[in-house]
């Protein structure tokens, strides 16, 4: 049908700005698009990877069909041990607050397991972050406002009885 026309190499930094101003726009579309361009010319660049998966994310709560694997697959790309766990929060938040959004029956708990996922992502970031970097804590403080101010607690199982014959 369609054969996508490649990036030079000297295109990808004005590229990976555009794909920024995009997210910035509430397009993450078309910076996802950008970014896979950039990728299919430099697989491991690891800035698109961050932009790459935080629009695949900025696309959770819009209703359609956008699916969490698809941006953990990318976690394992990027080489920072620290990005690897703050970005995995980021993931975990973002769908634990369009799980919320949608109000769909048993939301709640599910935005709760969503939500403590991603702090335990946090956690671990926090655990070896860089020097003055305190993003995760600043994310992690977010995780337990959103699930105070809404009150999310753990699912409770409903007991089981045995059907009648």
């Amino acid at each position: 049908m369609f054969k996508l026309k490649p990036l030079s190499k000297e295109g990808i930094a004005p590229a990976l700005e555009k794909a920024e101003r995009y997210r910035l726009l509430n397009e993450p579309r078309e910076a996802e698009s950008i970014c896979s361009d950039i990728l299919d010319i430099e697989p491991e660049n690891q800035k698109a990877l961050v932009v790459l998966l935080l629009s695949i994310t900025d696309q959770f709560g819009d209703g359609k069909a956008v699916e969490v694997k698809h941006a953990r697959e990318l976690l394992p790309r990027l080489r920072d041990e620290y990005e690897r766990a703050y970005y995995g929060g980021i993931i975990c938040e973002r769908q634990g607050k369009a799980v919320l959004s949608r109000g769909l029956p048993g939301h709640k708990s599910q935005a709760y397991d969503w939500l403590r996922d991603a702090m335990d992502f946090f956690e671990k970031a926090e655990s070896i972050r860089p020097p003055k970097n305190d993003d995760a804590i600043l994310r992690w403080n977010t995780c337990a406002r959103i699930m105070i101010d809404n009150r999310l607690e753990p699912g409770r199982e409903e007991p089981s009885e045995p059907f009648l014959e």
